[in-house]
């Protein structure tokens, strides 16, 4: 750590190699895409060693380093999108939404994480801050600026609709399997 806070390329790289991994996956989380998730773990990178002098090593590096990934992430979304666009309601009647919760534990993680990241980018944010990086509604709305129940909100909104995203490709999938059946 010494060696990185003297700008030593090799330690550098060495850290970077160590907390990339972990770092990436957040960022593919929150980013859109794949090229916005590299434009956050640059930035989160640039950061960390920037503001390696400020870690007291009072904790782990890594949760260091994941705090300051994810906060990088929501300041990319505030740069991005406005949060009057926040809002956004997609019409979706949890009356007509059959899935159980139990279904989205079947998904493999690869097919979760890439129906979270086609989520609506504020639900997407709520969601990923509420189930993945363990904040509470408070904290969320603080983070944001928003209320407590609008985030509550939103995260209900980011549930439902992964549960129709799935409840869609089980219906795909049945109607697969009745049709190869039946020949």
């Amino acid at each position: 750590m010494a060696a990185c806070l003297e700008s030593n390329r090799q330690a550098q790289y060495e850290l970077y190699q160590r907390f990339s991994y972990m770092m990436n996956g957040i960022c593919l989380r929150y980013g859109a895409n794949q090229a916005e998730a590299e434009d956050i773990l640059q930035d989160s990178f640039v950061k960390a060693f920037k503001n390696l002098d400020k870690y007291k090593a009072d904790g782990p590096l890594g949760a260091w380093m994941r705090r300051i990934t994810v906060n990088t992430a929501l300041e990319q979304y505030r740069r991005n999108n406005s949060l009057k666009n926040f809002g956004i309601m997609l019409d979706i009647n949890e009356s007509n939404v059959l899935v159980e919760d139990g279904a989205i534990e079947q998904l493999e993680l690869e097919d979760l994480l890439s129906k979270i990241q086609s989520l609506p980018k504020g639900f997407r944010t709520v969601f990923n801050l509420y189930a993945i990086e363990g904040y509470n509604h408070k904290e969320i709305g603080d983070l944001l600026n928003i209320s407590a129940g609008t985030s509550k909100s939103q995260y209900s909104r980011a549930r439902l609709l992964l549960r129709t995203m799935i409840q869609e490709e089980l219906k795909v999938e049945n109607e697969m399997l009745t049709q190869f059946s039946n020949q």
